[in-house]
């Protein structure tokens, strides 16, 4: 009996306890100590966790967890595999920059290995165990204590020591970005303040020469806005940009406007495209790569989109943002070193007004004007 509550409330901590001691966006106000919750959010994250637990010690991995990055682990192995799409990706492996001085190795899926090629801080980027099984590390960086992630971590290299980003959390979502860049200051031994942390917490992408080149061959015009078009989940795709691009050249006809986003938006860039065939609309829609299409947002004096990997890369870049959410908020997406003009909707982004958006680009660009790229 004790034993069982031993686990429970060792379960309990380490699932729902952000693992580092400063607070950040998430959303454990939603939950409270009720028996709902208790019987639906509590119990299948338990179970989780003993199975993780378990399996740690069936693998023979419980003795070489740790729980600092010293300064001897210069050369690291980070397996991330667990990020579903690339914009959790680039903020799960965000705060990479501060190991900058370490060598660092990424295992990651081949869907985002991509966006890791020409990294300044990742050497060597594998997607396949063949490729790394003979080399040897210091110290492996696990995503998470899923099974899938100790398996590679076991066949890659059993007996080096590792430490844990998510480890064992599976408690209330959280801010990706600043629980990356946090839990990498607890490993690394605190050695940025709170303050110092959150303003420097943004996603990193690295954007080849080959890569700016073909976009400056493009000859794109040399001052434009640029819309995200589609989205994977349908209450973060918003399906009135034609209502603004309208309104927008109604009061500039001569603005330069480029559709970016990927092949799931290509019918509707189309229509978009036709329809003010006589003004300045470029269609990039699925013409370039990730990174390509980030170095295109690089270039735009601001971007507007919803929730999703261009956003993320956009904030990596530094361009300024008008993004639209749904059910998920902005202060759970972004942070304070971020330049951005949010709008939020608690179902659905397409409840979110043309003139709501009208309004927050004439903030955003008041924004550009006032602070011009060079200062």
């Amino acid at each position: 009996m004790k034993w069982r509550i031993g686990v429970e409330m060792l379960g309990n901590k380490k699932t729902y306890t952000l693992p580092f001691k400063f607070d950040i966006p998430n959303y454990a106000n939603n939950y409270g100590p009720s028996k709902e919750f208790l019987e639906k959010t509590f119990i299948k994250p338990w179970i989780r966790f003993i199975k993780r637990y378990l399996y740690i010690h069936l693998r023979g991995q419980n003795s070489l967890e740790i729980y600092n990055i010293l300064p001897e682990h210069n050369n690291i192995l980070w397996i991330n595999i667990s990020a579903p799409s690339l914009g959790d990706s680039l903020m799960d492996l965000s705060s990479r920059t501060m190991l900058i001085g370490r060598k660092v190795d990424l295992f990651t899926d081949n869907k985002n290995s991509g966006l890791y090629k020409d990294d300044f801080l990742f050497s060597t980027v594998f997607t396949d165990i063949n490729q790394v099984v003979e080399r040897k590390y210091d110290l492996v960086v696990l995503d998470s204590y899923s099974t899938r992630s100790i398996d590679i971590k076991v066949k890659i290299d059993r007996l080096t020591p590792f430490v844990g980003m998510f480890g064992y959390y599976n408690g209330p979502e959280v801010n990706r970005v600043l629980f990356s860049f946090h839990q990498m200051n607890n490993l690394l031994g605190y050695v940025k303040t709170e303050n110092e942390l959150n303003k420097i917490a943004r996603t990193s992408i690295s954007i080849s020469s080959d890569d700016q080149d073909l976009i400056q061959r493009t000859k794109l015009p040399s001052s434009f806005i640029a819309i995200v078009i589609g989205g994977e989940w349908n209450h973060r795709i918003y399906n009135k940009w034609g209502c603004v691009i309208e309104k927008l050249i109604s009061k500039d006809s001569n603005l330069n406007i480029i559709l970016i986003g990927s092949d799931n938006a290509e019918d509707n860039a189309k229509e978009i495209f036709e329809k003010f065939a006589n003004y300045n609309i470029f269609n990039c829609v699925a013409k370039f790569t990730f990174k390509q299409t980030t170095e295109i947002i690089n270039q735009a004096e601001i971007l507007f989109c919803c929730d999703g990997g261009l956003m993320h890369s956009a904030n990596a870049v530094k361009t300024p943002i008008i993004p639209l959410f749904a059910r998920l908020e902005a202060h759970m997406q972004l942070t304070e070193s971020i330049c951005a003009f949010p709008l939020f909707d608690k179902r659905d982004v397409n409840n979110i007004l043309v003139e709501d958006i009208l309004q927050k680009y004439n903030e955003a660009s008041n924004f550009v004007d006032n602070h011009p790229l060079d200062e």
